[in-house]
């Protein structure tokens, strides 16, 4: 399998997230449903499900969780971190300065988990691309952050 992401500039100036990802040569594409920082008691379909506290509290520490749950989730389908195609954030306001200086959009952990993973994705080297969209709300009220991934699969 060949994957190569392409850096995004703007004049010369490199951004945190890839241009695009070109696969060949691929068994196939993993794509993950939104994953989110529910604790293991997480159940929406709990008569108190809104009133319980289902979610990592920490927007730091959600972030953490997801990411982790994205390793182990890519691990178990058959691919990894290093075969990221692309990532979508879901970040919950409040904006009021834009999404990405929300102080739930928590980019200093991704950046600090990929370096110790997955150098590559790091957004000093060669990320995905990506988008990172704010929303007013996610499945529960605590939760602050929700990823997408689309992976390729390895021969």
């Amino acid at each position: 399998m060949e994957l190569k992401t392409y850096k995004c500039y703007y004049g010369n100036k490199l951004m945190p997230w890839g241009k695009g990802t070109v696969v060949k040569d691929t068994k196939g594409l993993v794509f993950l449903g939104g994953v989110t920082a529910g604790t293991e008691s997480y159940d929406p379909r709990a008569p108190d499900f809104l009133e319980k506290k289902m979610v990592v509290q920490d927007p730091a520490a959600q972030w953490r969780n997801v990411l982790e749950k994205i390793k182990a989730n890519l691990e178990e389908l058959g691919t990894s971190l290093d075969n990221i195609v692309k990532m979508t954030f879901y970040v919950k306001g409040p904006f009021p300065n834009g999404v990405d200086r929300s102080p739930n959009n928590r980019q200093d952990v991704l950046d600090a988990f990929f370096k110790e993973h997955c150098p590559r994705l790091a957004n000093d080297n060669n990320p995905p691309p990506s988008e990172l969209i704010g929303v007013a709300s996610l499945a529960h009220p605590d939760m602050v952050i929700e990823i997408v991934v689309v992976a390729a699969l390895p021969d």
